[in-house]
C-alpha cells in the first residue's frame, strides 16, 4: 500500500512541476518542446500584460488584493482543463444566439459568459438553492420576469426564453445599481442583500465591497472565462474549428390541440426521436404536451411536411384514445387509482407528470387515458 500511495503522490507532483515550471519528464528535447507550446505554465497564465475589461469597467489589477483574487479564479479554472474545453465547444454552439439576444436588448455582449460560469450552458443544470437552467433562475425569480414554469414546463431550460428574462432582469438590476459589475453581484445574491452591504459599508465600487464569498468569486469567473475564451491559444487551447458544437440550427413547428397529447406524436410526425424532441426543447418535462399552443422546435430541416404528418397521426388519435378526469377520494392511493382503471402506475405517473414521491390529496384531478 505504501508503494501505491508512492506512486499516487509522485504522479500529482510531476504534473505540478510539468504545468508550474515546464519541468520536462522526458529526455527527447522534442517532446518537450510540444508540451511548452500546446500546454503553457500556470505562471505564465496569469502574467496579466494588459488592461482588462468587463462591461466597459477596468478591472483594477494595481490593487494588490483585486489581482490575487482575479489570479487564484484562473488558476483553479484552468486547473480544470475537461471543463474549460466543454466551455469552448457548448459557447460555439449557443453564443451565437446569447449574442443575438443581448444586440437586440442592446446589453454588452460580456454577459454572456453569465450563463457559462453559472450552468456550463446545460439546461438541466440545478443548484442545492432550486435555482435551473442556463442563467440559473430560481423558481419565483423565473416567473417575474416571464418564464413558465409548472409541471409540464420549465422555460428556465429554454435557451431563448430563459436569456430574455435575464436581460430584462439584469436592465432592472443595472437601473437600481448603476453598474453591470453590481448588476450581476445582484443576480448572484439578490438585490436585497447586495443593497444591504451597499448601505452598510458606503461605497457602490464591486471591487471594495465586501460580499459573500460566492458573489466576490462570481465576477472574477465571468472575468476569467472572458479572458481564456478570446485567448484561446495564449492558454493552451488550440481547438480547431471541427472540434466545436455546430451552432444550435432549428426549425419551429406550431401545435394546437384540444387535449393533452403524447409527444411521441410530434416526435412522429417529424421522423424523429423522442429523445430529440427532449433535446431541442428541454424545458418540456414528462412525456405529454398540455393542450392549447404549443411551439416546438426540430431539427432543421424537419419542419417541411410536419403539418399534414401531425394532423393525420392527431385525427388517428384522437379515434382510438379516450381520456377522463378522476378526482381524488379521501383514502385513495395512486397504485389504488391506477388498478382501478386497468393502467400500469408507470402510465398513470407520466401522464399527470407524476413521481412515486408525490403526495396526492382529496380532490386532486389526474388525467385517465
Amino acid at each position: 500500500m505504501r508503494f501505491v500511495s508512492f506512486f499516487k503522490i509522485s504522479g500529482v507532483v510531476c504534473f505540478f512541476l510539468l504545468t508550474i515550471y515546464r519541468i520536462p519528464l522526458y529526455a527527447d528535447p522534442l517532446i518537450h518542446q510540444n508540451v511548452q507550446h500546446d500546454f503553457p505554465s500556470l505562471i505564465d497564465s496569469i502574467h496579466f500584460k494588459k488592461d482588462i475589461q468587463f462591461c466597459g469597467i477596468k478591472v483594477p489589477l494595481e490593487n494588490q488584493d483585486v489581482k490575487e483574487r482575479l489570479e487564484k479564479e484562473m488558476l483553479l479554472i484552468l486547473w480544470n482543463r475537461p471543463q474549460v474545453i466543454l466551455w469552448i465547444k457548448r459557447a460555439a454552439k449557443f453564443f451565437p444566439h446569447v449574442e443575438h439576444i443581448l444586440k437586440q436588448q442592446h446589453l454588452p455582449l460580456d454577459l454572456k459568459y453569465v450563463p457559462l460560469i453559472e450552468s456550463a450552458l446545460r439546461p438541466h443544470a440545478k443548484s442545492s438553492k432550486g435555482a435551473v437552467g442556463y442563467w440559473q433562475f430560481l423558481r419565483s425569480t423565473g416567473r417575474h420576469y416571464g418564464l413558465k414554469i409548472n409541471r409540464r414546463i420549465d422555460e428556465r431550460r429554454n435557451i431563448f426564453k430563459s436569456t430574455l428574462a435575464a436581460c430584462r432582469y439584469l436592465k432592472v438590476l443595472k437601473e437600481q445599481f448603476g453598474s453591470y459589475l453590481l448588476a450581476m453581484a445582484a443576480f448572484n445574491m439578490g438585490e436585497y442583500g447586495l443593497k444591504a452591504a451597499i448601505d452598510a459599508q458606503k461605497t457602490h465600487d464591486f471591487f471594495s465591497l465586501y460580499l459573500p464569498l460566492q458573489t466576490q468569486r462570481y465576477i472574477f469567473r465571468a472575468v476569467c472565462a472572458k479572458l481564456i475564451l478570446e485567448n484561446q491559444a495564449f492558454y493552451g487551447f488550440h481547438l480547431k474549428k471541427s472540434d466545436l458544437y455546430p451552432v444550435f440550427a432549428f426549425d419551429r413547428v406550431n401545435i394546437y390541440s384540444d387535449f393533452q397529447i403524447p409527444i411521441t406524436l410530434v416526435a412522429n410526425a417529424a421522423d424523429i426521436p423522442f429523445k430529440t424532441i427532449k433535446d431541442y426543447n428541454p424545458e418540456l418535462r414528462g412525456y405529454y404536451l398540455d393542450k392549447g399552443k404549443t411551439t416546438i422546435l426540430v431539427p432543421e430541416g424537419k419542419a417541411n411536411g410536419f403539418n399534414l404528418n401531425f394532423a393525420a397521426a392527431y385525427n388517428q388519435w384522437k379515434k382510438t384514445v379516450k381520456t377522463r378526469i378522476h378526482i381524488v377520494r379521501k383514502g385513495e392511493s395512486l397504485t389504488a387509482i391506477a388498478k382501478k382503471y386497468r393502467l400500469s402506475l408507470a402510465s398513470l405517473l407520466k401522464l399527470n407528470n407524476l413521481s412515486l414521491k408525490k403526495i396526492i390529496h382529496p380532490g386532486d384531478k389526474l388525467l385517465i387515458e
